[in-house]
C-alpha cells in the first residue's frame, strides 16, 4: 500500500491595510496599557496570555493570544509565540498575561517560560523586551525588575 501526500502552499509576503492601532511602546506603563486594551472582563475570570509584536523602532504591528487557560493557568507554547514573531516579521515581542487572583509576583513557572521563550527568540534574532503580568489593579513588568 503506499502512501501520497501532497501539500499545496502559498507564501507571500505582502503588507495588508487595516485598523489596527499602531502605538510606540517606550515603557511598561505603555506595555500594560496596550494589554488591557483586548483584555476584556476576562481580565479577573481566566488566565490567558498575548504576545505584542513590534518592528525595529518599537511600534505595535499587532498582538496574538497565545494562550487561554483556567482560572489558576495557562499554557504558553513557545512555538506559537515564535510563529507569530516570524509572520509578522518583528523584531520585538512583549509577552503578556493576567492574573485573575491580584496576586502581581511571577510564579517560578512565569520565571521559566519567560526565559525559555527569550533563550529560543534570540536564535531568530528577535528581542523579548518584556513580560507584563496584569490585574484589575496594576501590573507587573519582568524589564523593570530585572528579571529579563
Amino acid at each position: 500500500m503506499e502512501i501520497q501526500s501532497c501539500f499545496v502552499s502559498r507564501l507571500e509576503l505582502r503588507r495588508i491595510a487595516s485598523e489596527f492601532p499602531i502605538r510606540k511602546i517606550t515603557s511598561s506603563l505603555d506595555s500594560a496599557d496596550f494589554c488591557r486594551s483586548f483584555y476584556f472582563e476576562d481580565l479577573t475570570i481566566f488566565e490567558s496570555a498575548f504576545v505584542i509584536l513590534l518592528n525595529n523602532n518599537n511600534h505595535t504591528i499587532g498582538f496574538a493570544k497565545i494562550g487561554q487557560g483556567g482560572v489558576t493557568g495557562t499554557i504558553v507554547d513557545t512555538r506559537l509565540v515564535a510563529h507569530y514573531a516570524v509572520q509578522s516579521l518583528a523584531t520585538a515581542v512583549i509577552l503578556c498575561h493576567n492574573h485573575p487572583s491580584g496576586a502581581l509576583r511571577p510564579s517560578e513557572s512565569d520565571k521559566s517560560i519567560t526565559q525559555k521563550i527569550k533563550n529560543g527568540l534570540q536564535l531568530l534574532d528577535i528581542t523579548l523586551l518584556d513580560h507584563i503580568i496584569l490585574t484589575e489593579e496594576g501590573y507587573y513588568s519582568f524589564a523593570d525588575e530585572g528579571i529579563l
